[in-house]
């Protein structure tokens, strides 16, 4: 069974109370419950980690190495310049699917880069929780394709 890492970066712990016009409705514990769903279909086993704080993401993403398979990282606003998390992503080599629940690039200017993007395999984005799954769903994709 493989263990995938899903992260969760700043504010991300407010799904459902804010901007919902943006961001939806649903938690970010509904979102975890319908992954888990999906992940006993797909055979994977995950670990679910949320922080505000840059520092702990970076350690959940070390402590990745050696024991997961794959991450999914949602690195909210560290997306666009956190270069400490990518260096983090990079170091552990892991096959990794960022994701975000809008279209960053339908916002702001300063969403429309992500500093984390050039070290994943790829992005979905705009797609509301549904990027979850999806980005589940391609690191099986990319597991099968590899042999592994």
């Amino acid at each position: 069974m493989r263990s995938i890492l899903v992260v969760n970066g700043p504010n991300l712990n407010m799904l459902g109370v804010r901007e919902p016009e943006v961001y939806g409705s649903e938690t970010l514990a509904d979102i975890e419950s319908r992954l888990s769903e999906l992940a006993l279909e797909l055979d994977l086993q995950l670990e679910f980690v949320q922080s505000n704080y840059e520092g702990d993401l970076i350690t959940k993403i070390h402590e990745a190495y050696a024991t997961k398979d794959g991450i999914v990282i949602n690195p909210g606003a560290f997306t666009h310049y956190s270069y400490a998390l990518r260096d983090a992503l990079s170091s552990v080599a892991l096959p990794a699917v960022e994701v975000h629940l809008s279209n960053i690039y339908k916002r702001e200017e300063f969403r429309h880069h992500s500093v984390t993007a050039p070290v994943v395999l790829g992005q979905i984005s705009g797609l509301g929780s549904y990027g979850y799954e999806l980005a589940l769903m391609a690191l099986v994709r990319y597991f099968e394709e590899k042999g592994e």
